[in-house]
């Protein structure tokens, strides 16, 4: 059975302007966000335990996934019921507060 993944209002700005930017100024694959974003959200459905522990964060249970071609991360937490996206944060920067 599939969980429900839930997109933080937080998550959800960093996306939306990430996929603006992406859109804009990567003309050879403007969609590359959606795509990826879409794909990774399906398998966390399904496999809410793919991505790696990150409890270095300081937030208990937190998990990332990475969309290697974006190289961007997912930041989640599983629940019984729900996977909680909690932020979109590009790969080189310093993991985010959460």
């Amino acid at each position: 059975m599939a969980l429900r993944v839930n997109i933080s209002t937080r998550a959800g700005s960093q996306i939306r302007q990430v996929a603006a930017w992406w859109a804009e100024n990567r003309t050879k694959a403007p969609g590359a966000v959606r795509e990826d974003l879409g794909e990774a959200l399906a398998l966390l459905a399904h496999q809410p335990f793919l991505g790696s522990p990150c409890a270095s964060i300081g937030t208990p249970e937190l998990r990332r996934l990475l969309l290697g071609r974006l190289r961007y991360f997912l930041y989640y937490r599983v629940t019984d019921k729900t996977v909680d996206i909690l932020a979109f944060w590009h790969a080189s920067r310093e993991p985010p507060g959460i």
